[in-house]
């Protein structure tokens, strides 16, 4: 088994699973078919527990893959992946994916709403709840981790990046900005090839994955989230698939509405200084982000 040595590690919402699809079709990449595994979160209630069970995602890998990774869009947010995918592999490379926490947070709301994890429709509503929820009341029925509803903790990527770059040397980061992602898709996926030290497929399609979506008959999410229980209480590790067919029976995608232009002013204020520190540590101008 090749362990692996790059991790996209977030953030949410950011592109990551759009980036993992085009990586994981490189003749010279390996990604594992299980999305977000998850594994070294470990401050985080997780879906895999065991060594084992994470280093069986890699069976497949050759000695033609150069680079053997994996994407879990929880660990930047995380107070412990990094530690503990540096204790796993110390020369491991780190791919983030960064976005206007503006944009972000409100794009998270809708999709842990989406994916049943969060109850209140409203985002400004849900944004009003993060202290009470903190606390732990006022939470959704099936949230699986209650930090993840903590919005302005999740979405202030600053704070997350200067975490990293204390722990890990910047040759060994790669930062992508959904901006550019979005405006030079090709340029992204090269840059990140030379990253990772494998040569160009002359790729050129880059189908957007994971856009904004909501559900019919959003009650059919209990059925899958009550297996997922069920198997924590049994301990059994890997999925049923169940999940993939609900999900795709009620699966809609639409354009996300904007929010008021009153609660984005509210947003801008409350990430003002942390977009001016991750203006710092990506040497580039972010001034856009809050116009």
């Amino acid at each position: 088994m090749r362990k692996p040595n790059y991790f996209i590690i977030g953030a949410p919402k950011c592109g990551t699973t759009s980036l993992a699809a085009w990586l994981s079709e490189h003749p010279n990449i390996y990604m594992p078919s299980t999305k977000e595994p998850h594994f070294f979160n470990t401050d985080h209630k997780r879906y895999l527990n065991s060594l084992q069970g994470y280093e069986r995602l890699f069976e497949g890998a050759t000695e033609r893959h150069f680079a053997v990774g994996e994407a879990s869009v929880w660990y930047l947010y995380s107070s412990t992946a990094v530690d503990n995918i540096l204790a796993y592999n110390a020369d491991a490379k780190f791919i983030i994916m960064l976005r206007n926490p503006v944009d972000m947070a409100p794009s998270l709301h809708e999709e842990l709403l989406f994916t049943g994890r969060e109850s209140i429709q409203a985002f400004e509503v849900a944004w009003d709840l993060q202290e009470i929820r903190r606390m732990g009341r006022s939470l959704p029925r099936m949230v699986w981790e209650p930090k993840y509803v903590q919005y302005a903790d999740v979405c202030s990527l600053g704070a997350q990046v200067r975490r990293l770059y204390q722990r890990v040397a910047a040759d060994r980061i790669k930062a992508i900005l959904l901006d550019d992602m979005k405006a030079d898709p090709r340029a992204t996926y090269l840059s990140t090839l030379q990253f990772l030290c494998v040569d160009d497929d002359q790729r050129i399609d880059f189908e957007v994955h994971n856009q904004s979506k909501e559900r019919h008959w959003p009650m059919l999410l209990r059925l899958p989230w009550l297996a997922i229980h069920a198997k924590r209480a049994l301990g059994i590790e890997g999925g049923l698939g169940l999940w993939r067919h609900v999900d795709a029976w009620t699966r809609v995608e639409r354009p996300r509405a904007p929010i008021d232009a009153a609660m984005k002013a509210r947003l801008q204020d409350y990430f003002r200084s942390d977009i001016r520190l991750l203006e710092t540590l990506v040497g580039r101008p972010l001034e856009h982000w809050l116009a």
